[in-house]
């Protein structure tokens, strides 16, 4: 007996049905500089250099981690697509760059095209708002690798800055404020200690918390913010020293990227309210302090360094944003981070 590829697991209607299921997400994300249409080989993206005296590409890749497990877990998928985005997006804005365009690669064990549709329309809404085209990306599937219910998802992006105007850290001096913009939440990381506390079964996740205001499943599912559009406005009217996303290694080993080792950020834990998931996560785990900031962004997901002078700019600009510290000099004993 003849034996097709589907036969072997692998179904190239579902994946055609899956590009046409998307298309319209797709599209709605173009920009003008975008030259192609879904199905090319590859994206076409004009770079508008009049825009820049020394255009400078920076680009970023990231995934979702194990959040892609509570996504599963209750079969919600058109949001991680926005977590895939803004893992990628907040990077490269750290040092300045517009997000351009973002291309995403999803590996399924059992192609299924409305969830592969779900999944990229969460994708499409997150290069919405970063103003960025999502101009290209790869569905495989894989049988006998992934079970078929599983799936993973990578995220590309590509932005432009000045090459005078990339932020390097080295303006960061001694005085400085850091000002911290809110998470919604745990953002994507963290998820594989949060999940072996929160989720000790399948069922936990459709648990209320009255707390939470919502499913622990829901709260741990909330989307990364996208810090694009709060940022690109004030590299032209802000004397920004250095920016910072806090993602895995949390604000103890994310801020250290960001500046001289003879500097050290002192952090107020009091200056910010904290999202009552991380309590609900401590508690439970009986989590030390210390851990829990070196795991999570506790609250934070961004930080920009400014000079004093600076920093009504900011949060008339951002007015969700607080003072969460100031940059001191670093003693020989004292960490890149010390939080009171």
């Amino acid at each position: 007996m003849a034996i097709s590829y589907k036969d072997a697991g692998v179904d190239i209607d579902a994946g055609n049905l899956a590009v046409q299921k998307m298309k319209s997400f797709v599209q709605s994300t173009y920009r003008s500089e975008v030259l192609t249409d879904l199905g090319s080989f590859a994206g076409l993206f004009q770079l508008n250099v009049q825009k820049y005296r020394e255009p400078v590409l920076l680009s970023g890749t990231d995934g979702v981690g194990t959040k892609l497990r509570v996504a599963q877990m209750l079969d919600k998928h058109d949001t991680i697509g926005i977590d895939a985005v803004a893992m990628c997006v907040n990077d490269i804005l750290v040092q300045g760059a517009e997000p351009l365009f973002f291309l995403d690669y999803i590996a399924v064990g059992k192609l299924n095209p409305d969830r592969v549709a779900a999944i990229v329309k969460g994708v499409a809404e997150g290069c919405r708002q970063s103003n960025c085209s999502l101009i290209g990306g790869e569905t495989a599937e894989m049988p006998g690798f992934y079970p078929d219910e599983d799936y993973d998802i990578a995220g590309f992006a590509v932005g432009v800055a000045d090459k005078s105007k990339i932020l390097t850290g080295d303006k960061v001096a001694n005085g400085d404020v850091l000002i911290g913009l809110p998470s919604t939440g745990l953002h994507s990381n963290g998820f594989s200690l949060a999940r072996r506390v929160l989720l000790p079964n399948d069922m936990a996740a459709e648990q209320y918390d009255e707390i939470l205001g919502q499913t622990i499943g829901e709260a741990m599912l909330t989307p990364t913010r996208i810090y694009v559009k709060d940022i690109l406005p004030l590299l032209d009217s802000v004397d920004i020293h250095g920016m910072c996303h806090i993602t895995g290694g949390g604000l103890l080993e994310n801020l250290p990227r960001v500046y001289s080792g003879e500097l050290c950020a002192e952090i107020d834990s009091m200056s910010w309210q904290r999202p009552p998931i991380f309590d609900l996560i401590q508690q439970r785990g009986d989590i030390p302090d210390a851990e829990m900031y070196r795991v999570f962004n506790m609250g934070i997901g961004y930080v920009i360094i400014v000079s004093e002078a600076e920093v009504d700019k900011v949060l008339s600009a951002c007015p969700d944003g607080c003072v969460i510290g100031h940059m001191t000099e670093r003693g020989s004993d004292t960490p890149g981070v010390v939080i009171k």
